[in-house]
């Protein structure tokens, strides 16, 4: 008999089960020692040695638990659950590998003792004894294996010293995005594996190769892991956008603010999309209520912002799309759609707004310099009923007064100032690098050419 409290025996039968438990062999990895019982066992690549073997990953600790029959579950984890152990990818309720009748409850080490049963709280005690459960509390040996431990565990275990897990990806659909480190790049495809591994619904694992081309917005990348399928349906705040991730231009991380944009909107408002890409910010405004003329010179965008329309069920003629030149549409599609709002005086609505967004930060506060004078043949006694838009240009900044820098290059486009603007950080890019958008009435005096050398005094813009 194991004596493990003064009034705490094991049965014989469950001592038996127990000894049984205790013959499963441990596997040693290295001679380095993990720093905590669960921590998965060093298996460190080595240059001879490439490949991930997940049946290196056993290990068998010793741990606090109870069995009890699989009938009282219910009440076993709603007395003891808060003293289990909680780790990620992890089951502590497992089944009893010598009693298929019976589940055991693994508990945490740090806070019960195996061999005292008065390391349990109270109303665990009184559960034990209303139950006759007292001789089936004690040691475990519980085998872990590659599917107990995340994807950091495993790659700690796997990346030799000086060689950081990576910290962050992207996720689109099944679709992994990584930017590797120097560093890290001799082991992408067991990091790829990994990931694949590690995240239900992941089947492809890339990683950029090269920065963002300009022209269509989308960068090189390889693969590393999974299947070469590119093609992804990615949901954001209910709406489904689907593309092929290879040559498109797509950022998850944009999601706060593409809804922060369309918040902006009214119901009837008209937005123009210069840079429209699949339609992050066209298909929530439609689907708002808004009339939405979209545009992107990528024909892969182009076609993948078409199918977006019908995929999200857009009204027919919310949305109106194009495939063309920034500057070209914004000379012949927006400007010849504010004309027509002032020829059709039955449409002349002043609650209605314009907004035009510009979401290439890298050019867009650039293609500002189409504004001044692209209204100037509009005659003195109609311009009052122009509905001058208001642009949310998005754009980057490494200054370290990132408000002051995107106003002063926004008013040396435009010639004029930007008053009253709202110039809002949207995110960290890099250190030292923000992405920024600045939101401001386009001012008369630009846009007809009128007066564009006496503005008046600067005011500084509200801030976020």
């Amino acid at each position: 008999m194991l004596k493990t409290h003064p009034w705490l025996y094991l049965s014989k039968s469950f001592s038996s089960a127990f000894h049984t438990l205790r013959r499963i062999p441990v596997v040693t990895m290295s001679t380095k020692t993990p720093g905590g019982i669960f921590d998965p066992p060093i298996c460190t690549l080595t240059e001879d040695n490439l490949s991930l073997n997940r049946k290196l990953f056993r290990k068998t600790v010793q741990v606090p638990a109870v069995h009890f029959d699989k009938k009282l579950t219910n009440k076993c984890l709603k007395v003891l659950k808060s003293q289990a152990v909680c780790r990620k990818m992890f089951s502590f309720l497992r089944n009893n590998p010598q009693n298929p009748d019976e589940k055991v409850l693994i508990l945490n080490p740090s806070k019960v003792s195996s061999n005292d049963i008065a390391s349990l709280d109270e109303p665990g005690i009184s559960f034990l004894k209303e139950y006759n459960l007292v001789d089936k509390f004690g040691d475990f040996k519980l085998e872990l294996e590659y599917n107990d431990w995340t994807s950091d565990e495993i790659l700690r275990s796997l990346l030799p010293g000086g060689v950081e897990v990576p910290t962050g990806f992207s996720r689109i659909g099944h679709i992994v995005h990584l930017n590797l480190r120097s560093e890290q790049l001799k082991y992408k495809h067991i990091i790829g594996e990994v990931l694949i591994d590690k995240n239900p619904g992941v089947k492809t694992v890339v990683n950029k190769t090269g920065e963002i081309n300009n022209e269509f917005r989308f960068f090189n990348m390889e693969l590393l892991a999974g299947e070469d399928n590119m093609v992804a349906i990615s949901k954001e705040h209910g709406h489904s956008f689907e593309f092929d991730f290879s040559k498109v231009y797509w950022n998850p991380r944009l999601s706060t603010e593409h809804t922060r944009i369309v918040e902006l909107l009214n119901r009837g408002d008209v937005v123009y999309d210069v840079f429209a890409g699949v339609g992050p910010f066209a298909i929530p405004a439609a689907k708002k209520g808004c009339v939405v003329l979209a545009n992107d010179l990528n024909p892969e965008s182009y076609k993948w912002l078409e199918h977006n329309v019908g995929l999200n069920k857009i009204k027919r003629g919310s949305v109106q799309t194009f495939n063309l030149d920034g500057r070209e549409f914004i000379k012949e599609i927006v400007r010849k759609d504010l004309l027509k709002m002032v020829e059709d005086t039955s449409t002349n609505d002043k609650t209605k707004r314009t907004h035009v967004v510009m979401n290439l930060p890298s050019l867009a506060i650039d293609f500002l310099d189409v504004f001044p004078n692209l209204l100037k043949n509009v005659p003195l006694e109609d311009r009052d009923r122009v509905q001058l838009p208001t642009v949310h240009c998005h754009c980057f900044s490494k200054e370290e007064d990132t408000v002051g820098d995107v106003r002063q290059r926004i008013e040396a486009v435009l010639g004029h100032n930007i008053e009253g603007a709202l110039i809002h950080d949207v995110r960290d890019v890099a250190p030292n690098k923000e992405m920024m958008c600045a939101s401001f009435k386009m001012p008369a005096d630009v846009v007809f050419g009128t007066n564009a050398t006496n503005e008046p005094e600067l005011k500084k813009p509200r801030t976020e």
